[in-house]
């Protein structure tokens, strides 16, 4: 997938808890080893360039940036030993820990770990025009005219080694979560010795030694859609805190879910995720009664995109011209979008692979998780639901918590279809809308979820009003047409429930800015469109959305103002269903375990969050859920007293 972001929803990413469905096991030679199913080989070893999950996975457990996330999700020193920022909030001073080398795979020491491998680092993203630049382009002084070709001097970019082991930012407007960009590979370190040297071959995708490393393992052997294996780092500056000796990434495509379960009991495996409506699960469940637990929702959102500029039908159960014309004009109808919102039953949806009893728990129903920011005692999701009720009578008693079935409605729908049908038909619209949903049929759970939404929506809508076909396809045209698809008129698809978003700073604009018109990458595949101008992004008012958005990014100073702002661009975001929420992404999963609760970092930004190894501790027998729910109570108690202590803190770092 070219965005890390946009969560393919797959089998192998169900299998995940978070992103990694972790394990330990005992090795005679090796000692206690991490062991993890994985779906997708690294494209490139490149950790500065890549954005894809596969890449990350692995890397970030090799490489360290300046921060990293303790166990309650506070940011905390890394490769930095402490940092400042400015009293006008635009440089950022970090002192480097002296000490940190890089090392080669084999685990030889190399050089020191420096500021200027910052500067590197920053440099080589935006010669090699990362995909992950979006992060930083417009944040850092200078960096866009650079990349824009105006200044041709990287002199001039606001990144600064002032000495050896001091590092400064320079920032173009304010950014309180700029720190949390700090935790993303386009930031992190590369030595320019080794850089040169190494060339276009630099980050070579199955070469170990084409990178150096300064975290807590290296990279030892990769073998496409077979294993990945990294070992511990020895001379780690922080390896206490490291429980594991080596680390065993091993392949599965998804097609055999039960295979999980069984490796957990045979000992491979010390977590592992469950699957209720898998045929095996009645002896699992006898088997591990009171050790089934879910683990915690992650900020990732699973949503359904809307393409309203479908130009391509490579895919497609449509026959007539008139049927192509009829859905295009639909899907530009918001009563018509909204139908479909509150059409689905996200209970029934999710039930796929939580089954019945957890699936309410995995629920979404704003694109921004509910609490993800607060303002004053008052959650993003609180101030959403106070802008809703100016949007329409169907938004009234709508509860936009995560957890629980808040949007479906089969009533609603009828009424906000009866509303559309009428202007439809004027416009000559032939019914039933027909709307091809692609499904990779490799996925049993991926396939389940499509007929659910397909059995919902015409149970709610009417079978001759609204039909949904799903187009079964492998793997590769499915990314191909979706994901992967080079433009906009690649995207060849109406609805598409594979397509979502994980936060990449605290700060709502994370989630809503790639919705802006200018942001082309994420509109072609949300959306199905790449141009600003694009005729049907103005038609369903998506300008309007841009200046919401400007509104609230202008806000710099009062965070409070700035939640505000930000909330009305999600309820207007909510209102024009051009997404459709559904689901959490990651977390929410039932799993068994044998690695301790809440040992592991937790935050829910960054490279280093679920992958990230260090922390994590294993324990001998199976984690009980009255364990969990006990670990979990008390986790809860100690980061909230850790969160308010942390926010204390920043005041001491403003110089």
């Amino acid at each position: 997938m070219k965005l890390k972001k946009i969560l393919g929803i797959t089998g192998v990413a169900l299998l995940s808890v978070g992103m990694l469905a972790a394990c330990s096991s005992k090795s005679s030679t090796s000692g206690t080893t991490y062991s993890n199913i994985y779906g997708s080989d690294p494209e490139t070893l490149d950790y500065i360039t890549s954005i894809m999950g596969g890449t990350k996975a692995v890397l970030t457990n090799g490489v360290d940036g300046l921060m990293e996330a303790d166990k309650y999700g506070n940011l905390v020193p890394s490769v930095a030993e402490d940092w400042s920022v400015s009293k006008d909030g635009l440089t950022y001073t970090y002192k480097i820990r002296k000490g940190i080398k890089w090392y080669t795979s084999e685990g030889e020491e190399y050089a020191n770990v420096t500021a200027k491998d910052f500067v590197t680092g920053l440099k080589h993203a935006a010669d090699a025009k990362s995909g992950a630049l979006y992060l930083v382009q417009d944040s850092i002084t200078g960096l866009s005219d650079y990349l824009s070709g105006a200044n041709k001097d990287f002199s001039n970019v606001g990144v600064k080694a002032i000495d050896d082991y001091t590092l400064q930012y320079t920032l173009k407007k304010q950014e309180p979560y700029w720190n949390s960009k700090t935790t993303y590979g386009v930031l992190f370190p590369v030595n320019e010795d080794f850089l040169k040297n190494k060339g276009k071959d630099f980050g070579k995708s199955t070469d170990p030694t084409s990178i150096l490393y300064n975290g807590p393992f290296l990279l030892k052997s990769l073998t496409a859609k077979s294993s990945i294996e990294l070992t511990k780092n020895e001379n780690y500056w922080d390896k206490k805190n490291v429980h594991f000796d080596s680390i065993k990434f091993s392949y599965s495509d998804g097609s055999d879910l039960e295979s999980i379960e069984r490796s957990f009991s045979d000992g491979a495996l010390s977590i592992a995720r469950v699957f209720p409506t898998s045929s095996n699960y009645a002896s699992v469940e006898k088997k591990y009664k009171d050790n089934i637990f879910y683990t915690e929702p992650g900020a990732s959102t699973s949503v359904i995109g809307v393409n309203i500029d479908r130009q391509s039908y490579k895919f497609s159960a449509k026959k007539t011209d008139a049927e192509k014309t009829s859905t295009k004009k639909a899907l530009l109808n918001k009563d018509f979008r909204q139908s479909i919102n509150f059409a689905i039953d996200r209970t029934a949806y999710q039930s796929q692979v939580n089954g019945k009893d957890g699936a309410a728990l995995a629920l979404r129903n704003l694109f921004v998780p509910y609490d993800f920011v607060s303002a004053g005692d008052k959650t993003f999701g609180d101030l959403v639901t106070e802008k809703m009720s100016s949007y329409g009578d169907e938004w009234s008693g709508v509860n936009f918590a995560d957890g629980q079935e808040g949007l479906y409605n089969a009533e609603k729908a009828k009424t906000e279809f009866a509303k559309a049908k009428e202007a439809l038909q004027g416009e000559g619209v032939q019914f039933p809308v027909h709307l091809d949903l692609p499904v990779d049929q490799s996925s049993k759970l991926s396939v389940a979820q499509a007929q659910s939404l397909k059995q919902t929506i015409e149970k709610s809508l009417g079978s001759e009003n609204v039909v949904i076909d799903i187009n079964q396809m492998s793997s590769d045209d499915m990314n191909n047409v979706t994901s992967n698809a080079a433009n906009a008129a690649a995207e060849d698809w109406d609805i598409s429930n594979g397509v979502g978003w994980g936060p990449d700073y605290q700060d709502p604009s994370t989630y809503l800015d790639i919705l802006k018109t200018t942001s082309s990458e994420n509109t072609k595949i949300f959306n199905g469109y790449d141009d600003p101008n694009n005729a049907a992004a103005a038609q369903v008012g998506l300008k309007d959305y841009d200046a919401l958005l400007d509104s609230a990014a202008s806000e710099t100073t009062d965070i409070n103002a700035r939640y505000d702002r930000y909330a009305q661009a999600q309820a207007w975001l909510e209102d024009s269903s051009l997404i459709i929420p559904l689901t959490v992404s990651n977390g929410a999963a039932p799993v068994i375990s044998r690695l301790t609760p809440f040992t592991g970092a937790s935050i829910q930004v960054g490279d280093k969050g679920s992958s990230y190894v260090k922390y994590v501790k294993s324990q001998e027998k199976v984690v009980t859920k009255k364990e969990y729910e006990q670990s979990r109570e008390k986790w809860l108690k100690e980061r909230k007293a850790s969160n308010e202590k942390a926010q204390k803190d920043l005041e001491k770092h403003v110089k």
